[in-house]
């Protein structure tokens, strides 16, 4: 059996914001999954609320992480979180670094997204728009734990404004006062590599006109969404993924922040359906043997 992407300690999977790990038949990390098992890797997508707070979720990742620990023998989990599951990691990592070997960022929203922003001044709370917002989006992650077919447990709480207000920058800035590690001190730059004996990595992608907007997402409904959120983009127009801005989602080591993939094609999903020349599930495979040889 191959062994190439056999890593020291097992890979945990977070999902982002209305994360899943299987709907019925469609996983979240489409074509994943299996490539890094092909490899000799252990990996455990692993299914946290879909909508809540960072704090809240990176309690919930806590304790599957211990049950990981028990059940495999390891001492320690290599964390790779997309999106708000990058903050979910982050503070495990944090709280846990004894179990924790890695944090690895993937489109993680780690000074905060400017979409999110848009959408509390654009819809607030308690504004009638607001109001609704809240309604669809409490419905969708209802929705979606009732379709969730991979994850078996208790049923786990859901919060729409406390995971809002986690993404914004006022939020992410009160999360990274907290818990900093990893984190950039010059807007842009790399972070430390190491804090307390955990490593950080990041990447992410970014629309690029002729790439991001060819391929298969010219069929691909998820691309046309992140172009048109990519509007609410200021500070970093014309660099984000639609969701989160290219320099807010560095964390230690920056693998790569200019990939042509929108904040869904860099977990490969709608069924795989990706820009021109992109190759999403090569960015996992390279990064397990990239942690391989860290002895991790």
């Amino acid at each position: 059996m191959n062994q190439d992407l056999a890593t020291r300690y097992p890979l945990v999977l977070v999902p982002g914001m209305l994360g899943f790990v299987r709907l019925v038949l469609y996983p979240y990390w489409f074509g994943i999954v299996p490539a890094l098992r092909r490899g000799g890797a252990k990996v455990f997508p692993v299914q946290v609320s879909p909508l809540h707070s960072s704090e809240v979720r990176g309690e919930q990742l806590l304790a599957i992480i211990e049950d990981i620990c028990q059940r495999t023998g390891a001492e320690r989990v290599n964390l790779i979180g997309h999106s708000q599951g990058a903050l979910t990691a982050r503070y495990a990592a944090a709280k846990r670094p004894d179990r924790v070997a890695s944090v690895t960022s993937v489109a993680g929203p780690n000074h905060g997204s400017e979409l999110a922003d848009y959408l509390d001044h654009k819809a607030p709370g308690d504004s009638p728009h607001g109001r609704i917002l809240k309604a669809v989006l409490h419905g969708l992650a209802v929705l979606l734990v009732w379709l969730e077919t991979g994850w078996r447990r208790d049923p786990l709480p859901v919060d729409v404004h406390a995971s809002h207000q986690s993404l914004t920058h006022h939020g992410v800035a009160r999360f990274n006062l907290a818990y900093p590690q990893g984190l950039p001190e010059v807007w842009g730059g790399e972070g430390p590599y190491e804090v307390n004996a955990v490593r950080y990595y990041s990447w992410s992608g970014t629309l690029q006109p002729g790439l991001t907007d060819q391929g298969r997402n010219r069929f691909d409904g998820s691309n046309r969404f992140c172009r048109l959120f990519a509007r609410s983009f200021e500070r970093e127009q014309g660099q984000c993924d639609g969701m989160v801005g290219r320099s807010s989602s560095h964390l230690g080591q920056v693998i790569g922040d200019d990939y042509p993939l929108d904040h869904l094609d860099i977990v490969n999903q709608s069924l795989g359906a990706v820009g021109k020349g992109a190759e999403p599930v090569r960015l996992f495979t390279e990064h397990a043997a990239r942690l391989k040889a860290a002895g991790l």
